[in-house]
C-alpha cells in the first residue's frame, strides 16, 4: 500500500503524541461531567479508539453513521443518517468525534441533529481539518492538525473503502483514485 502512498504526511508517532494531548484536554475539561464520545462511522473508528484510551474520566461512547458523499469524493451536501444513537443524550455532554472536517457539512447537520435531542453540549474532536474545502462554518473544539486540500488516505480515512488500516496518514498518489 505505501506505493500508492505519494508521501506519508503524518507519521504514527505524530498521531500518538497529538492524540495523547487531545485526550488530556478532554480529561481536564470534561472532569466530573457525563461525557458520552458519539463516533462518526467509518472514519472515526482508529482515532476515537486511540483517543478514549488517553481520556481519564469516565466516558461512555456511541456510534452514528451518516453520508454526504455516497460512492463519490465530493460531498453531495445532502446529509443522510444512516445509524443513529442507541443512547438517550438528554441532559448528557456530547462529544463528537471525526476523522475529517473537510467540506463541514455533515458535522453542521450532525451538530444541529444532536442539540436537538437536548444535551448539556454538543462539541467536536477532530483529528484532521481542511480548512481549504470549507463550505459551511463549524467551531472544532479539540482539533488534532491542519491539513493541505490532498486526497488523504490512512487511520480510518479511505479511498473506495481501502487503507483505512493505514496506521499513518498518506498522500494517495494521484494515479489511483483517477484511474
Amino acid at each position: 500500500m505505501l506505493n500508492d502512498m505519494e508521501r506519508i504526511l503524518l507519521s504514527e508517532e505524530e498521531l500518538k503524541q497529538r492524540i495523547q494531548e487531545m485526550g488530556n484536554q478532554i480529561s481536564k475539561d470534561y472532569e466530573g461531567k457525563d461525557l458520552i464520545l458519539v463516533g462518526v462511522l467509518k472514519g472515526s473508528v482508529p482515532f476515537m479508539a486511540d483517543l478514549m484510551k488517553r481520556i481519564e474520566i469516565p466516558c461512555s461512547m456511541d456510534f452514528m453513521a451518516v453520508s454526504s458523499y455516497g460512492s463519490s469524493t465530493e460531498s453531495s451536501g445532502i446529509v443522510r443518517i444512516l445509524k443513529d444513537l442507541d443512547f438517550e443524550i438528554e441532559n448528557k455532554d456530547i462529544l463528537i468525534v471525526e476523522d475529517i472536517v473537510d467540506s463541514g457539512t455533515t458535522l453542521k447537520y450532525l451538530k444541529k441533529y444532536l442539540a436537538s435531542k437536548n444535551p448539556k453540549s454538543v462539541e467536536i474532536a477532530c483529528l484532521l481539518n481542511k480548512p481549504e474545502r470549507r463550505t459551511v462554518e463549524i467551531d472544532v473544539k479539540y482539533l488534532g492538525f491542519e491539513v493541505p486540500n490532498y486526497f488523504l488516505v490512512g487511520y480510518g480515512l479511505d479511498y473506495a473503502e481501502k487503507y483505512r488500516n493505514l496506521p499513518y496518514i498518506g498522500i494517495l498518489k494521484e494515479s489511483v483514485y483517477k484511474k
